[in-house]
Parts: C-alpha cells; structure tokens; sequence
C-alpha cells in the first residue's frame, strides 16, 4: 500500500500532540519525504497541468498544522524571511528550489535595520525535503515549472513575519492583525 496524503497527516497530527519540538518538526520532515516518494500524489497535486498558485490541501484542526501545494509556471527569487514563531517544512516535487539560511550581522538594537548573509546554502530536489525551524531566517529561489509541498505549523497570514532588504539593509516586520481591525 502506498503512503499517502491521509496517513502523512494523521501521522503528522500523531507526531506533533507528542512533540512540536525540533525532534518532531524532524519527524514531519521525514514523513513528509515519504508522502514524496508516493508517484501518484506528486502527479495529481504537482503536475503540469495544475492549477497555479498557493493551494491548502489540507489544515489539522487539532494541531493547527497546514498542507499546502506551491504550483508556479515561473520561477522566482523571495527576500530573505522568517515566518515568525512559526515553522516550514519543504519537500520538493518537480524541479529543484535552492535554499539559503541567513544570519543576521547586526545586534537588532536599531529598529528597522537589518544586515544579514548566509550562512548555509542548499539545493531540494524532488523527494527531498528541508525544514526551517521558528525564527530561522531563510529565502527561497526556484526556475520556471519548479512545484513543492509546505507544511507549516500555523497559518503564516496570522504570523508577525519579517522581511529582510539586502539593498537598503531594512527589515519589516508584517501585523496581520492590522487587516483584520
């Protein structure tokens, strides 16, 4: 039988009531590989002929974790970003997404100011899977055709997220809630 997108979130909801720590966010990630391997999920989730854009595939009541499929026609670069106290777990499916982990330089004593570089860089091809924990600065940059699977502990469009401008050394920090007031 083959592994798929039920069992990975009933499995996943089984990790993260244990632990929604580092040791389970590492789980997430290797289940995450074996919902991957699964041919027939990738190819009616990620295949050419899906639709474009950012689709939850599925959100745990319970834990609060989100699926979602990134489906993109062209490729692009993001800024450096966290996703607040949230976490990120990507797997790859078609295509390849390079990742670069940034550290800051600066002691965040003036507000607005941000000076960060890399400090690790890797690439995700299909079936792989990366993970970037609360706080971990981190930005994305994949080719045209490029799809991937995001799971992530909450829905970021109600996370405090900062954004990092290498130009201008700037960093903003987005208030959801001021969309909702």
């Amino acid at each position: 039988m083959t592994y798929d997108l039920k069992e990975f979130c009933d499995e996943t909801r089984a990790i993260l009531k244990l632990d929604q720590g580092d040791t389970g966010r590492e789980q997430v990630r290797q289940s995450l590989g074996k919902l991957l391997a699964n041919k027939e999920f990738v190819d009616a989730n990620c295949s050419p002929d899906a639709e474009r854009g950012i689709h939850t595939i599925y959100h745990d009541e319970e834990t609060d974790f989100h699926v979602m499929t990134h489906i993109y026609e062209n490729g692009t670069q993001s800024p450096p970003h966290d996703h607040g106290s949230s976490w990120a777990v990507y797997g790859q499916a078609v295509g390849h997404t390079d990742m670069t982990v940034w550290a800051r330089k600066d002691d965040g004593s003036v507000d607005g100011h941000a000076e960060v570089e890399p400090a690790d860089e890797f690439r995700l091809n299909p079936g792989e899977v990366g993970v970037f924990h609360p706080g971990i600065i981190h930005s994305i940059k994949f080719p045209d055709g490029a799809r991937f699977v995001r799971v992530t502990g909450t829905d970021l469009n109600k996370q405090r997220q900062a954004r990092y401008d290498l130009t201008n050394k700037t960093v903003a920090v987005s208030d959801p809630m001021a969309h909702a007031r």
